[in-house]
């Protein structure tokens, strides 16, 4: 018998891009780091480069080296040791308590989760599937009673329903696997499983609970009503069979990451939207253009054949009321989220905000796909910190920028706005709303730099930089990098490093410089750049969030290290990005077999840190001994509860120091 690894849909969301769906010529990130620093070349096993620079040489890069001997990281914790098994493990001193997981009601009147028979009804009182962004919004300024916040991505349906995977064997022995048709009702459970929690916690004798009766705690579905807000709303191509106003909508999905406002916000980025959709759009629709550039429809997932607003034959515009930044105000239950339109609508990772040194708000946000773009949206009001009714439509009104990096180590932020630049009628744009509702297009046409799928933008206000996670781009063909770069089919990611100019967040020209070229850095061909200091441990691949905490130092969590890969699990690194230690990373935390990394929050005292297992105990023969898929009945692991008669199950652990006391110090 020779078991083959299987391809299960909904595991395979983020690599259905395919060579990605990008046509332009616009330069790829590749290409402009090969002509940066084509002059120099980078020192075997050390950091690429130390500061943010025209130019270094490579006696000052040496120089560097031999001082970050000599250095101590900011992060004093014991390293945990790489490896691959069924559970979790978090550094020498430190507890990660499991807080939520999939199924947990978070309401007094919840159900108790009964995996074999699950309902819609239940589903949407209890903790949703998939966490991904987690954030926290304090009760009184407290960092031990607050509100957390926690987005849904998306649905396993292998891992979540018993009975519906067959394994069937060819004439040959290969094992194949089949998945049962959706029907109405697990449809409407991966609904309501999908979206957002926001429930109270609080720390009672140094531990973290739930509190089911907090009066603010809410669920938020695929169902759930929202107004679309901003440029977009009410716009024709909005429009669908049941709004005719071009406002209401219903649902959030494949949110990914997020953030908090400055106002105590919560706000929800939309992401892999194309897997949603299915069928043909009608002959006279003129969608076609722009369903393709953001690769509608793909059909992961059945809705369309139960719910009418997925079926593009049925409601062709349903698709342009997705993909945008949802903001949802944590402090009433009952109020309305909101699709905020100005910020754009592509597949959004991460709406991380920072008040700039004017007062207006700027938020950073990537487009996860290979070859897409960064921007960032600078309000055009300003925060008031005593006055929170006066910030709650903030998101409505700014410019959104989308990033030109040039070989010089220079940023450009290029105004994506109508009748600027060729966002004209002349290019098919007859109001602000289309471009928004076409960004990518956009950005296209402003000659935006084509990146290796923009993941999670950290700001980091204590130094002044701003962090991309780039998280890989397999697709890249050698011709596009040059020998001093050797990262074609770039498998591993690297981490860019902006620092605005004058060091206003709200600038529209910066520097860049790579911080961390990803991988193994005993592997020469890799290229990778971390610093001497980094042990066997240290290294990771594929960055994909990350968090800067109160002290101004970046912790990254990844997604796609495996034993195929890199040999390790995902995890959460820390990263020195300043003084002679930068670029040096040391491992924290690692997740199960199957599982990504997701959140990370650290909250403001610094004496907890907030992670997010997602997808636990998916995948194929990189998990399971001998080839065999990982399912509901023959799982590769059963965390967090290791019971016969429970499912593997993503949970949210809160990491605290045994006796107390700031993490990582």
């Amino acid at each position: 018998m020779n078991d083959q690894s299987p391809t299960f849909r909904t595991s395979q969301l983020e690599e259905n891009d395919g060579p990605g769906h990008n046509p332009t010529d616009n330069a790829t990130m590749g290409e402009l780091i090969a002509a940066r620093f084509s002059r120099r070349g980078f020192l075997k096993g050390s950091l690429a480069v130390s500061a943010i620079a025209a130019t270094v040489s490579p006696m000052a890069l040496m120089m560097a080296d031999d001082a970050r001997a000599e250095s101590k990281s900011a992060f004093t914790f014991e390293e945990v040791e790489v490896g691959i098994d069924e559970t979790h493990h978090v550094a020498a001193g430190y507890d990660a308590d499991v807080l939520l997981r999939w199924g947990d009601g978070i309401f007094a009147d919840s159900p108790e989760f009964d995996p074999l028979n699950q309902t819609p009804e239940s589903q949407a009182k209890q903790f949703g599937y998939n966490n991904d962004y987690v954030g926290y919004i304090p009760i009184d300024g407290s960092s031990e009673h607050g509100l957390l916040v926690v987005n849904h991505e998306y649905t396993n349906e292998h891992l979540m329903f018993p009975g519906i995977v067959k394994v069937v064997k060819d004439d040959k022995g290969d094992a194949k696997i089949e998945i049962a048709p959706a029907d109405q009702k697990r449809v409407d459970i991966e609904m309501a499983a999908h979206g957002g929690t926001v429930v109270e916690i609080k720390k009672t004798d140094g531990k973290w609970q739930v509190v089911k009766d907090g009066k603010l705690n809410r669920r938020i579905t695929a169902n759930t009503e929202m107004q679309l807000s901003g440029p977009v709303a009410g716009h024709d191509r909005v429009k669908t069979v049941a709004d005719s106003s071009g406002k209401k909508v219903f649902g959030m999905i494949n949110n990914c990451s997020g953030g908090v406002t400055p106002w105590g916000t919560y706000v929800s980025g939309e992401e892999n939207i194309h897997g949603y959709f299915t069928g043909k759009l009608p002959e006279d629709s003129k969608e076609a253009a722009n369903y393709k550039r953001n690769g509608i429809p793909e059909t992961t997932y059945d809705w369309g054949k139960f719910h009418d607003r997925f079926d593009l034959s049925k409601d062709p515009n349903e698709a342009n009321r997705f993909g945008y930044v949802v903001e949802i105000d944590v402090n009433d239950p009952n109020s309305i989220p909101k699709k905020r339109s100005a910020l754009g609508r592509f597949k959004h990772e991460g709406a991380d905000s920072i008040v700039a040194k004017d007062g207006r708000v700027v938020f950073y946000l990537g487009d996860d796909s290979r070859f897409e773009y960064v921007y960032k949206f600078v309000t055009a009001g300003k925060f008031n910190p005593d006055d929170r009714a006066a910030n709650m439509d903030l998101l409505d009104d700014g410019t959104l920028y989308v990033a030109k990096f040039d070989v010089d180590g220079t940023i450009n932020w290029l105004p994506v706005v109508f009748g600027q630049g060729p966002l004209t009628e002349a290019n098919g744009f007859a109001s602000q709303a289309d471009v928004l509702i076409e960004t990518r297009r956009a950005g296209d046409l402003l000659g935006a730099t084509k990146m290796d799928r923009p993941e999670d933008i950290g700001p980091n206000g204590v130094n002044g930089k701003v962090y991309v996670m780039l998280t890989n781009n397999t697709k890249r063909k050698d011709d596009q990098v040059d020998a001093v770069n050797p990262r074609a089919k770039n498998a591993f990611g690297h981490i860019v490093e902006i620092a605005e100019e004058d060091g206003n967040f709200a600038a529209t020209k910066g520097k860049w410089e790579i911080l961390l070229k990803c991988g193994d850095p005993s592997v020469a061909d890799v290229g990778a750049s971390f610093s001497t200091d980094t042990t066997k441990n240290g290294w990771f691949g594929m960055p994909d969030n990350c968090a800067v905490d109160a002290e101004g130092r970046l912790w990254v969590s990844t997604d796609g290290n495996s034993p195929k890969e890199t040999g390790r699990t995902d995890g959460i690194w820390a990263v020195d990005t300043d003084g002679p230690a930068r670029g040096t990373s040391k491992l924290f935390f690692r997740v199960p077999v199957g599982a990504e990394m997701c959140g990370p929050l650290m909250l403001p005292d610094m004496a907890t840190f907030m992670v997010a297992v997602q997808h636990p105990g998916d995948g194929g023969d990189d998990w399971k001994p001998f080839g065999r898929p990982s399912y509901y009945e023959d799982l590769s692991t059963r965390w967090p509860d290791f019971k016969d008669n429970m499912p593997v199950r993503p949970s949210v652990l809160a990491i605290t120091k045994k006796g107390g006391g700031k993490i990582g110090v």
